[in-house]
């Protein structure tokens, strides 16, 4: 409604009491000195001049008809309060337009009654009836919303608008009387909830078929507030179907359609990859049928995208297989670069030894999502659709993206047309394969790449990659044609004397040894050739052949391996034979053992062990027969006594040669005793067994009479080199160097 008016639109408007010409308008503005006003009068803008008036400052009565002439309840949006905004988002959209439609009345009437001398109860009354009179003009959604309009219910709107309650006038009578209906409250709720569980089970059961299953579970009649009465009629039943199907959309396709709710319904992150901002960092690999059909068959697309520059990557494969998905890496690896991750499934392409054995060769890190969770790897599935929607309609052969669209496609020619035509004529096959995939890739780097991304920010795929400064990972094309050359089995074989066996067919190397276990790799282009590295594939050992697969001689082959072998066994026979040349030089092999087991013993002395002397009748005796003899005997004390005579001569302030004279002296006696021993048992005396101690006794004594340059028996001297080299020997020598020579009784 237009408020600011000329004298000329005023004496147009013809409205009671007033003027109806310019002049005379004029003239009663000045009467009324309209023209002194200081809020309803203005200059006018536009060509000419004059003044504008407010159409408040005309007569009540002039008002009044300006006002239901021209003003439209609900015209314009700004009508409403705009703290309509703020209210509760919990109201139904019937409750919103009741509260807008009594908003917009309440703005009509502020409008209406400004300006207008008369009390307030007056101005309602004016306004409800020409409001009811059809006065005043009402848009068709109020009026169908508000048809009447009383004074009582204009002051309560009024009221509630005043004190901020605009919920207030939000009225939705159908939800008031929402979960009252009879079947909603029966049974405590109990029929309402098994009608839930039976929409659940079957969604198809029609109104009657469930009140038959209601009829079955709870009888012909059903406890309500007001007593037990029937069971309602089939209408009824249709109606809170009705409404049960409604409220509960979301909980009946979760249960009914999973798919659907996991694809449109079920909570889903946005930006979760943010932090992926480097080329290569994260790749997601995925396959799909491809919704057009070639001359030879339907083919699988494999699409690879780059999480943070978007690039796509997509090959197309007759059957889904291990082989397909190897190709597709390569083809992203050469274009891209290593990754550092691929996230895909768990299908058995994509799980397959051969897919991981790549992988792992690499460097890549195979992130696997959960079975059943497509969302995990949602950017692929994206563009995987993307790919299908915008490409596949376009292709030759196109079948639609489901069932229901192919039987429309198959719908364009009547079933008498298309009855005998092959699936080729009916979709209008004309692509191979190689074809499908020209196409794909120029929709790729032509369209799909060139296309501003709502997740790049509104660039590019191609210009993101073109900004990345981020340093790339690449491979030598040859390596990694090596690297995707076909494994039979687990690929590890073992070599014998005729080589390694594969599909019966025997490969040889002459620098291959029997019992090595290698990893073997075949040779797509030539089947009669291989390629053998170390078990864990890290290192290329040698390039085997099958001489009957390869059409060479067989003579001449056996002769070139057997010369290959005899070069790498006398190269290794050189390196060996250095080693034992290099191990027969210094101590013996015991020696170098008994040295390192020395080492190792304890630097611990053990305490003498608590004893006590043992004697028997016979060991008595034995004893009884050497301290009795006199021959023996009195040698003994002969020596001992001169020992002692010596040691008092000797000066020790003047030990010169004093240790040579006495070491003489004592080697005489031990002849002396030796041989009044051998005397002594002369004859069929039986002498008794030398014990350890005494043999160390001996030796003690003949290796100082060495050290001391005095002769000794040749026999003597092979027994001591003898003994000396045995472990009783270096037994003693660990007891004597403990306890010294008063142990040996020297």
């Amino acid at each position: 409604m237009k408020e600011w008016l000329t004298a000329r639109e005023i004496a147009a408007e013809r409205l009671p009491y007033l003027p109806n010409d310019e002049r005379n308008i004029q003239r009663l503005a000045a009467r009324e000195s309209w023209n002194e006003h200081p809020s309803f009068v203005r200059p006018r803008k536009a060509v000419g001049g004059g003044m504008e008036y407010h159409y408040r400052i005309l007569p009540t009565l002039a008002q009044v008809a300006y006002v239901q002439r021209h003003m439209t309840i609900g015209e314009a949006a700004s009508v409403a309060d705009e703290a309509a905004n703020d209210a509760a988002p919990s109201l139904t959209a019937r409750a919103s337009e009741e509260r807008d439609a009594r908003l917009a009345i309440i703005a009509a009437f502020d409008a209406f009654s400004a300006g207008l001398r008369a009390t307030l109860m007056t101005r309602q009354q004016i306004f409800c009836d020409k409001y009811a009179m059809g006065s005043i003009k009402v848009e068709p959604w109020v009026k169908t919303l508000v048809p009447s309009l009383s004074k009582r219910s204009l002051s309560r709107w009024i009221a509630a608008k005043r004190q901020g309650k605009l919920d207030a006038l939000a009225v939705d009578r159908g939800q008031a009387r929402k979960g009252t209906g009879i079947l909603d409250t029966a049974n405590d709720g109990r029929v309402r909830a098994w009608m839930l569980a039976l929409v659940a089970q079957q969604p198809f059961l029609s109104a009657k078929r469930v009140r038959d299953l209601c009829r079955h579970e709870f009888g012909d009649e059903i406890e309500t507030a007001k007593g037990r009465v029937a069971m309602p009629p089939v209408r009824t039943f249709q109606h809170c179907l009705k409404g049960l199907k409604a409220e509960n959309k979301v909980l009946l396709t979760k249960i009914t359609n999973p798919d659907k709710y996991r694809s449109i319904m079920a909570p889903a992150g946005v930006g979760t990859l943010r932090h992926v901002s480097e080329p290569n960092q994260l790749w997601q690999i995925d396959a799909s049928p491809v919704d057009a059909l070639c001359v030879d068959g339907r083919h699988s697309l494999y699409a690879c995208i780059d999480i943070a520059t978007r690039r796509l990557v997509i090959t197309v494969s007759k059957t889904p297989r291990a082989s397909a998905v190897m190709l597709m890496i390569r083809k992203a690896v050469l274009a891209w670069g290593v990754p550092e991750t691929i996230k895909t499934d768990n299908g058995s392409d994509f799980v397959a030894r051969d897919t991981k054995r790549l992988l792992t060769s690499l460097g890549i890190e195979i992130d696997l999502s959960d079975a059943y969770s497509p969302q995990q790897k949602a950017h692929v599935e994206r563009v995987i659709k993307t790919f299908q929607h915008d490409c596949g309609p376009l292709l030759p052969g196109f079948v639609g993206h489901s069932v229901e669209d192919r039987k429309a496609i198959e719908s364009r020619k009547s079933f008498a047309a298309r009855l005998g035509e092959s699936e080729k004529e009916t979709f209008g096959v004309t692509l191979t394969a190689a074809e499908l995939q020209r196409h794909i890739d120029d929709w790729v780097e032509l369209s799909y790449h060139q296309a501003p991304h709502a997740g790049l920010g509104r660039k590019t795929p191609a210009q993101v990659a073109m900004a990345a400064m981020a340093t790339v990972r690449r491979v030598d094309a040859r390596a990694l044609d090596t690297l995707l050359m076909p494994v039979k089995g687990d690929g590890l074989r073992t070599v014998t004397k005729l080589g390694v066996r594969i599909d019966g067919y025997h490969y040889q190397s002459g620098r291959l040894l029997p019992g090595d276990q290698v990893f073997v790799r075949h040779d797509p282009l030539d089947m009669g050739k291989a390629y053998a590295f170390s078990a864990d594939g890290a290192q290329f050992l040698a390039e085997i052949e099958c001489a009957e697969l390869s059409g060479i001689h067989p003579e001449t082959f056996q002769k070139a391996v057997r010369e290959q072998r005899s070069e790498t066994l006398e190269r290794l026979d050189k390196a060996v034979r250095r080693d034992m040349r290099e191990m027969a030089k210094g101590p013996s092999m015991i020696e170098k053992v008994l040295e390192v087991a020395r080492r190792d013993q304890p630097n611990v002395v053990a305490l003498p062990k608590r004893s006590s002397e043992h004697s028997t009748p016979q060991i008595a005796a034995a004893i009884d027969a050497q301290t009795r003899h006199p021959k023996s005997s009195e040698a003994s004390a002969d020596v001992k006594a001169e020992q002692q005579r010596l040691a008092s001569e000797l000066d020790p302030y003047d030990d010169n040669g004093a240790y040579e004279r006495i070491s003489a002296k004592v080697a005489a006696r031990v002849e002396e005793h030796r041989d009044a021993r051998r005397s002594a048992f002369d004859g069929n005396v039986v002498a008794m067994p030398e014990t350890a101690l005494d043999r160390y006794r001996r030796a003690v004594i003949f290796r100082r009479a060495m050290e001391a340059n005095e002769p000794v028996d040749d026999r003597d001297l092979i027994w001591l080199g003898q003994y000396e080299t045995t472990a009783e020997f270096q037994g003693q020598q660990v007891i004597h160097d403990d306890y010294g020579d008063e142990w040996l009784g020297l």
